[in-house]
This record gives C-alpha cells, structure tokens and sequence, in this order.
C-alpha cells in the first residue's frame, strides 16, 4: 500500500511535476491571456487564461492536496474567494456566522450582501447546541472563524459541521490564521475552506490572493464557474508566488509558531498588559477544543494593554515589529484592530464582543525570537512611562520610577525577557508581574 505524503514533502514539492514539456521542478510562469487552438473546435485544454492558466492550474492543484480537498479554486484576493462561496446563495438565504469576525467579511456580508437580501446572524461557535437553536428554515450555510480574528474564539469545527450536515446547511471554514499545515476543517466534515492566500500560504507579503477548496465535485465545479464567470482570478505571477511561498509553509508555520509561544508568555506575565488571547496559554479559554482540531496554536498573538491611552505610543515605539495590516508572512506585524482591520464593524458591536481599543493583534514571524521579545519589552516600557507621566500631569500619584542605570532600567535581551516570564508565571525569582 502507497504511503500518503505527509504535509511537509507536499508544501515543500508545490507543483513539482506539473511542467509536463520539459520537466521543469519551478513551475513556469504562464503570462499569456490565450492560447492557440489546434484545430477547428480543439484546444490543449486551455482557451483563455480566466478560465484556465497552466501556473494557476498548479497552484491549485497544491492548494487542494494540502487542504485533502478534491478540487481548489484560486481567486484574486480572500475576499474574491469569500465571494465567489457566497454566489452559492440566492436573495432570502440566511448565514450563521462567528460572532467575532474579519472586519473585511463583516463589511462584505452587512455592506454589500444584506442590501441584495441575503441576510446574517452572528453566534459563539464553540457550542453547536447555540448554533442549532440559530438554524433556522431560510438558513442555507454556517461561516466560521476558528480562531477568530482578533479574539482568538475558538470555534467546534467537527460539531457545528455535523449539525449542519444534519440540517442539510453547508458549512464553511476561514482557515486563514491555522493554515492546513496546522488545521484541516476538511477532515473535520466541513464542505468549503477559504483562505486569504495573502496571509501564511504566500508568506511574504508580497501577494494578494485567495483560494476556495472543497470535497465535493459538484461545489467544485460551482467555484469553478464563479471563477470563470465573475473573473476575479490569481493572476500567473501570483499563482508562482503562491507556489513558491507555499513550499516553505511548513517550516515557517513551525518557527513563526515557536517564536509565538516565546512572545505569548512574555507578554503573559508582564505587568502593564492587561490580557493575553492565545490558545498556547493555558488559561486560553476552550484550549482544549481547540487541540482536539489543530495540531498548534499558531503564530497569531492579541492582548490588551493596561491603558487604552498607551496604545499609540506603543506602536510607535516598536522598531523590529511592523505596524501593518495584514498576518502570516515572515515578518512580524502588529495591527490595532478597532482602527485598521475592524473599523468597519461598529464600536458597539465591537464592544458586544469583547473588543476594546486597547485591544493589539499580533503576527509572530520568524525572526529571531530574542529580537523580538526585546522590542516588545522596549516599547512597553515607553509606553507605560508616558502613562506615568500623564498621571503625574494630571495630578495622580505614580508609581515609583526605577533609578536611571539601574539594573532594571537597562533594556533586557529577549532571552532575560523571555526568562522573566518563565519565572513569573511560575511566582520564582526574578518574576517581574504583578498578580493580574
């Protein structure tokens, strides 16, 4: 009996063999619009390059190995991606989706869908008995996040997609933030995986793409045709990034994710943040569930400053983290959601859901972990002086300030940083957090 390839050689040999005329390993890149047809009414397989493109072709081909699916289907954008699932609904259909989601998603559904007449409910996805009791009769699909963005909510992948399939509701997973190396809802039951391509699969920030990849032929043959018909393709320079990014997916989930869980507990056990959401910690809340089906916690960090007010000279002060909307690639980014990536969801629906403006969403890339967790250190001490100063300005008392040339006041490389937080989650000596 063959043995299946594990997901590591399938990342790493991403469209090895799809060069059929001269066996090229780099699948080349394919920058024609048409084809020359063979004769009368034949062709090679090929017409024009919005129905079919021999790099994109291979892309695809990647994308639904890695996710177990039969078919996928690479689109321009994760959003494109989004909306070619979404033409599988007619005016009158109801969608259930995660009740902390994308801003760009929500934007879509609430902005652009809901005025043609499709309508959208928001719900916790960890329990399947709260999603059944949404379904209702007009109820066409169920749209999940796990985890979330930003909140990190982790979602019951295999229950949900059961009482979907029971209700005879399609069932669909963003799996942008895990990536197939980490989590694969297909497995899980669910009938449709979207991903924005941008983010982990790409890798490098240097691609805008989007991938839609099913079990089932018929749906495949379905996103095929929105493809073809709406035109929101990946272009062939894209579909080659695409496949070049994806062959080092492996390797840069495993160190973007080691270096994650360095940060995570650094900022953990650190006095002027207030709250961490990660599923590597153990307090996360449904950490279990969220093992059960992934095999890590991934590389995505947010966590709430002590002070609202000290988030902007927070991100000003980082020097080695990005301040960038956008995740997965190999740089480390930090991004405010209630003013970049979620200002389209309103403040109170934010606020119903647990996010506040003193709330950042980090992705951990793959830089030297000392590095960054030395960074992170610097610009919080910035920005928790500053909030002294405004405290002493407006009459407060402040706390004592540690003497210039201190021991304390010199910065700490990351490796004492990251021991510090060792020790405080721990209550050993040099635990440097307060009880929170």
């Amino acid at each position: 009996m063959k043995r299946k390839k594990s997901i590591d050689t399938l990342a790493a040999q991403a469209g090895v063999g799809a060069d059929k005329a001269f066996g090229a390993v780099s699948v080349p890149i394919y920058t024609t619009a048409i084809y020359r047809y063979v004769a009368f009414g034949k062709h090679r397989g090929f017409d024009y390059s919005r129905s079919e493109n021999p790099t994109r072709q291979a892309a695809e081909k990647a994308l639904a190995e890695l996710e177990g699916g039969s078919r996928a289907v690479a689109f321009s954008s994760g959003m494109a991606a989004i909306s070619a699932a979404m033409t599988l609904f007619r005016a009158g259909d109801h969608i259930l989706c995660s009740d902390d989601l994308y801003g760009g998603s929500y934007r879509f559904f609430e902005k652009v869908l809901r005025p043609y007449g499709l309508s959208f409910d928001y719900v916790d996805m960890a329990d399947p008995r709260a999603v059944a009791r949404k379904i209702g009769k007009k109820t066409k699909a169920v749209f999940i996040e796990t985890p979330t963005n930003p909140l990190m909510k982790i979602a019951d992948i295999r229950g949900v997609s059961r009482i979907a399939k029971d209700r005879g509701v399609l069932s669909i997973v963003d799996n942008t933030f895990m990536s197939p190396v980490l989590q694969q809802p297909l497995a899980l039951g669910t009938d449709i995986v979207v991903h924005s391509a941008t983010k982990f699969l790409g890798g490098h920030n240097d691609l805008i793409g989007g991938a839609v990849i099913v079990t089932d032929p018929d749906l495949g043959e379905k996103m095929h045709f929105a493809q073809k018909a709406v035109g929101a393709v990946l272009s062939p320079f894209d579909s080659w990034l695409l496949l070049r990014g994806i062959k080092t997916l492996s390797v840069r989930v495993a160190r973007a994710q080691q270096n994650a869980e360095a940060v995570a507990a650094f900022l953990d056990a650190h006095p002027f943040v207030k709250k961490v959401f990660y599923p590597g910690l153990p307090g996360h809340a449904r950490r279990e569930l969220h093992f059960s089906q992934a095999s890590g916690p991934g590389a995505v960090i947010s966590f709430e400053l002590a002070k609202e007010s000290a988030v902007p000279r927070f991100l000003e002060s980082l020097s080695t983290v990005i301040l960038a909307e956008s995740l997965g690639g190999v740089e480390t980014l930090v991004t405010h959601p209630t003013t970049m990536t979620h200002a389209d969801i309103p403040l109170a629906e934010q606020a119903a859901v647990g996010l506040t403006p003193s709330l950042v969403r980090m992705s951990v890339g793959i830089e030297n972990a000392d590095d960054l967790v030395s960074d992170i250190a610097r610009a919080l001490r910035k920005a928790e002086r500053e909030s002294d100063r405004n405290k002493l300005a407006t009459g407060i008392r402040a706390p004592r300030q540690r003497r210039a040339g201190s021991e304390e006041e010199r910065p700490r490389t990351g490796a004492e940083a990251a021991e510090a937080a060792r020790a405080a989650r721990k209550g050993g000596p040099g635990a440097s957090g307060r009880a929170r």
